[in-house]
This record gives structure tokens, sequence and C-alpha cells, in this order.
């Protein structure tokens, strides 16, 4: 049903948690897989294990996505290798308390390097391809808090709505060369992005409670949704921001 095989896909942060299941699910429907990290070489050689074993191609690129010429050398670098991207994931991101009267200029404008500029450069450095080639699908991944708000967590926030009016306009502006523009919208997830948050006495529970499915999503919870929509299954949607959050925020 899902027909990906032979399809060339690059992910953004794929050594842990949402990016780490999008790229061994791609893998396991015959995808190569491409994907940067930051840190820690040994989770992402994890990751590169497990998709050649399932007899598929990984190429792994240890980057920081706020320089520019990072993201441009990673992409022309898989692009001399395989020719070509079909599958944009765009999922790195950070995640960091802020009250906005203590917040300082420099948490701002890492949030927005990190989770917004950096989707920017990298659409900006793989489009060409896509358009040459009359086709491509790209898939960014916002959250929840970019739909409703985040108290204490304003930039982020601020920087996942901007992925969603991101994401429509290239949808848009995409169409005509056959690329389609989706977004995944993801509330809480057993990351370790979440990790000490979900630690704090009761919170877990609190937030099960709000989630009508009665559990926290895993990692592969939302990798399943970017999988269906870079298939052909979803063939006619585009400029479609898909909510995976177990009911908790109902988005219209």
């Amino acid at each position: 049903m899902i027909g990906l095989k032979g399809k060339r896909v690059l992910v953004t942060g794929g050594s842990r948690g949402i990016g780490r299941a999008i790229c061994i699910h791609f893998s396991r429907m015959g995808c190569d897989i491409a994907f940067t990290y930051r840190r820690n070489v040994e989770a992402a050689r994890s990751v590169q294990q497990l998709v050649e074993e399932n007899q598929q191609e990984c190429l792994l690129f240890k980057s920081d996505l706020t320089k520019s010429e990072s993201i441009n050398k990673i992409v022309k670098t898989i692009l001399e290798t395989w020719e070509g991207i079909d599958i944009l994931v765009n999922n790195a991101g950070v995640w960091t308390y802020g009250e906005i009267e203590k917040m300082s200029r420099y948490v701002w404008i890492e949030t927005m390097r990190i989770n917004l500029d950096a989707v920017f450069e990298t659409c900006q450095a793989v489009i060409p391809g896509m358009i040459k080639r009359k086709s491509g699908c790209i898939i960014n991944i916002s959250s929840t808090a970019g739909i409703r708000g985040e108290a204490f967590h304003s930039h982020y926030a601020a920087s996942k709505g901007g992925i969603i009016s991101f994401t429509k306009s290239l949808a848009v502006e995409l169409a005509p060369h056959g690329i389609r523009v989706n977004a995944v919208a993801p509330g809480w997830v057993e990351t370790d992005m979440c990790r000490g948050v979900f630690q704090k006495p009761g919170f877990r529970d609190s937030i099960k409670r709000n989630i009508p499915l009665n559990r926290i999503a895993m990692p592969e919870d939302i990798a399943g949704p970017v999988l269906f929509l870079a298939s052909d299954l979803a063939c006619y949607i585009t400029g479609e921001v898909l909510n995976v959050n177990g009911g908790g925020v109902m988005c219209s």
C-alpha cells in the first residue's frame, strides 16, 4: 500500500526521539536514509546500524544547523552521492523554558535559528533539485504549541507557528512543480527532550489525564503519520497540518 521503495530521504535531527523513529520507519519501507545529528555519535551510529540492517544505505552527518554553510555542504554531499533527494523531513529542534520577562535575546535567537531558520535554509538547499525533477515531498515537524501557544515557552511556540505558516506558503508555491509540503504537529511525546519535565512529581499523570487516548505518544506514533504523508496514499494532500496528539488538543 505504501510504496516508498527506492526513495532517498533526508531527516534533520535523526539520531534520537522522533527523528530516530522516522529514519527507521522509512528504511523498513525500502528507503535510503541520510540524517543529521548534533553531538551523540554513538546514538547516530546506532541508527545507521539499524537502517543498514534493513538493507538500506545510510549517510550520517554531524552538523550545526545554525550554520548555513553546514547545511549547504551536507545537501551538496548528498546530491553528489545520490543525485537526488526525494523526501525531506525537517525534524531537528530545541525546546527550552523561558519566562518572557527573563528570557535572554540569545535564547530567543537560538530557538529561532534551530527551529525555524534551519528549516528555511534546508528547504532552500533541497528544493532546486526537486523542482528540476518535478517531484518531491517535504514534511516539517511542528507542534501543537505552534497552534495554541504555550505559556513559558513562547519562543518555542512562535518558532513552531512559523513552521506552519511556512509550510502552507511553500505548499502553494511548489505545487506547480509537483512538490507536496505538509507538517506534522505532535503533542507530548516520550523523548529525551521531555524527559526532565516528565520527572516532576505528578506531571506525567496530569498530562495523561488530558489526553483522551490516555497515554503519551511514543516516537513511533509520530513517525507513522510522517510516513503516510510521504506516501502516494497522501498524493492529494498538501499544505496540511496533521495533528498527532491523542485528542489532547482538538485543532480545527
